[in-house]
């Protein structure tokens, strides 16, 4: 597999965030989102065997993992990857663009799926089968950059009935959107989703890598 990087940090996001976390990042990305903060994850990395990169999460040392990128779908051996990591006991995160199947993942696995809202400039990469192959566990994100953003989503959420049966996130753009003015319209509109802030860009740099 090609990998960006590998670290030890605090969840920042999904119903995960604030646990000690491995993160493995693959490299490459099959999106360009207008508001993407890991473009340094399109290129570069470094090949690496499955047995060096589960030596690698041994050693980070805790019990939750995710794989993200870049795109971690791109590659071939991340549902062999992330079984293997389920079979040796940890408990195992994939972040997605959304745009590929999740459908060969294994169902122990907790999908954490990211739906491309108007702004992001990828909505019509979205592969929407995948809202098929939802499972409990699994969670929904939304990241949002504006109201329009926000009547995207909340009309996706109800046309789908995604609350019934995974987690929905709303998410702003750091920086762009106000946290509190999309508290404002989630109390407004009694959406049953929860707010997520990236917590990690609270703790450390914004544009710091490695956390």
């Amino acid at each position: 597999m090609r990998i960006s990087e590998i670290f030890s940090s605090i969840q920042g996001e999904s119903t995960y965030a604030g646990r000690p976390c491995s993160f493995v990042r693959t490299t490459g990305c099959d999106q360009r989102c207008t508001w993407c903060d890991t473009a340094y994850a399109f290129h570069g990395g470094e090949e690496m065997s499955l047995d060096d990169l589960y030596a690698a999460v041994t050693a980070c040392g805790n019990e939750l993992v995710e794989v993200t990128g870049g795109e971690p779908l791109l590659q071939p051996e991340v549902p062999e990857f992330t079984k293997e990591l389920c079979d040796r006991g940890y408990t195992v995160l994939i972040e997605t663009g959304g745009s590929l199947p999740i459908a060969g993942l294994d169902p122990r696995v907790r999908r954490i799926l990211d739906l491309k809202a108007p702004a992001s400039g990828m909505t019509t990469r979205v592969h929407w089968d995948n809202l098929h192959h939802l499972k409990a566990g699994d969670e929904i994100k939304f990241v949002l950059a504006d109201r329009s953003d926000f009547d995207w989503a909340a009309k996706v959420m109800a046309n789908h009935r995604l609350t019934e049966r995974t987690t929905v996130l709303f998410a702003p753009v750091f920086g762009v959107l106000e946290p509190r003015l999309l508290a404002e319209w989630i109390l407004a509109d009694r959406l049953p989703v929860r707010l997520q802030l990236q917590l990690h860009k609270y703790i450390w740099s914004p544009t710091a890598r490695g956390v």
